[in-house]
């Protein structure tokens, strides 16, 4: 007979998973909204519920402050504010969810390209007093540079404006027409109310003009379009396999998580930037050998030459591989305090290869309250979007971001104390062929 526990589980891995983000403007409810979702979806514990209505009590609450189920840090609660990106985990009989409940202020943009980074789906608010504001510009802005699939404008606060249609109709035609003109794909409106619960996760009684789907209602029906098995293939090298026992003498095997599509036994495949080639003798998975894998297992391939292979090379199909490159032009968000500079030496980290890198040119900086490029900034500040041009000390093999989120991205890092500096988008297009002469600075470091 199968338990609780067992049924559950079985329940749960016959769900589909999406992973979503919250954004908008300072004290537009985002917190509350989740802390709202999550409490009538009965995804809260008794004890966090209790932890949150007594310490909504000491502020001199009557109801319990949902906001505090999410804003986690002694300065979040203190200042009514989200600071740091909280996670959340829940599920329904319907899906599993991800959330990442991001910060609104303006210095921390950030984070919402950090919590926004994974996500299929983002649910931007927006107060129904206040309207399209700059900063709920500035997110769609980001969602549609990050390839958000799904939008979701939330016009909150529904109730201060007495449930008005036309003051939601109004928002949802400026904010439609928006992030239409920035490329997102699909948008869809819906009027809350998360204090009080309205379209959330019931349908609300104060706005029968509204026919369509409450929050919850659209989270769980959404398609989720991250189907990466029919992605490129591609196998970033984490780990070297090489257990040299009596009983495995001749064993070499090539272990990481399958960042995209599928392998098969048999397959030729071409290990990049090297360009070997070989064929796929085997693959294990959790210890068993099986004939085909896909994304997002972690196995380990069997190749049938022994070729140089280490970690930070990529497996591709030989028929289907990226071109390689030192020469990579792309959009990045700049994460650090400290600004990039044009000439500055960095470490360049894409999948599980980290290589020594020189910012060559800083093209533009994006400004999203306008979507206007300001050319030659000469450098990128905490929170800008900008383009730039790189040259790696060793050949990568990126793919276009637009058609891979995981290997089209890549960090640069500060080599002296290991700071993210700035997160990075590839572009469809390289600067330069892969085989361009190698240069060497001052200093030392190959290009």
């Amino acid at each position: 007979m199968t338990s609780p526990t067992e049924q559950l589980s079985e329940q749960l891995s016959a769900t589909t998973l999406l992973r979503f983000a919250t954004a908008g403007s300072v004290d537009d409810g985002k917190s509350t909204l989740v802390g709202r979702l999550l409490h009538d979806s009965k995804s809260v514990l008794t004890d966090q519920l209790e932890a949150v209505e007594h310490a909504s009590r000491s502020r001199g609450q009557d109801a319990p402050d949902l906001a505090l189920l999410t804003d986690g840090l002694r300065a979040e609660r203190e200042q009514g504010i989200t600071i740091d990106v909280a996670y959340r985990y829940f599920a329904t009989p319907r899906r599993r969810f991800i959330l990442a409940d991001t910060p609104g202020h303006v210095q921390y943009t950030r984070n919402m390209v950090t919590g926004a980074s994974t996500a299929e789906l983002a649910v931007v608010l927006v107060d129904a007093r206040n309207g399209v504001v700059e900063q709920t510009r500035r997110h769609a802005a980001v969602a549609a540079l990050l390839r958000v699939p799904h939008v979701v404008l939330a016009v909150n606060k529904m109730d201060l404006v007495d449930y008005a249609e036309p003051v939601f109709a109004k928002i949802a035609e400026e904010f439609t027409a928006y992030a239409a003109s920035l490329g997102v794909p699909e948008i869809t409106a819906i009027p809350i109310s998360a204090l009080a619960g309205d379209n959330v996760v019931d349908p609300s009684a104060n706005m029968d003009w509204y026919g369509g789907p409450t929050v919850l209602e659209h989270l769980e029906t959404v398609p989720v379009s991250h189907d990466l098995t029919t992605c490129h293939a591609r196998l970033p090298v984490q780990y070297v396999i090489r257990p040299q026992t009596a009983e495995h003498p001749d064993y070499r095997g090539y272990a990481g998580q399958i960042a995209a599509g599928t392998f098969r036994v048999g397959e030729s495949v071409t290990v990049l930037p090297s360009g070997r080639t070989s064929k796929v003798a085997g693959i294990d998975l959790l210890g068993k050998p099986v004939d085909v894998a896909w994304t997002p297992q972690s196995v380990t391939l069997l190749l049938e030459d022994d070729i140089d292979v280490s970690r930070g090379d990529i497996i591709v199909p030989t028929d289907d591989a990226p071109p390689t490159t030192q020469d990579i032009e792309a959009t990045v968000c700049h994460v650090a305090d400290q600004p990039l500079a044009v000439g500055q030496r960095v470490l360049l980290k894409h999948t599980t290869r980290t290589v020594k890198a020189i910012v060559k040119e800083i093209p533009s900086r994006l400004t999203l309250d306008d979507l206007s490029q300001h050319p030659a900034p000469g450098q990128l500040v905490a929170n800008d979007i900008g383009r730039v041009k790189v040259r790696t000390a060793e050949p990568l093999a990126l793919d276009s971001y637009a058609h891979s989120r995981r290997t089209g991205s890549f960090l640069l890092i500060d080599p002296a104390d290991g700071t993210t500096l700035a997160a990075g988008m590839a572009g469809d297009a390289f600067a330069a062929e892969a085989d361009a002469p190698a240069e060497q600075d001052e200093d030392g470091w190959d290009f």
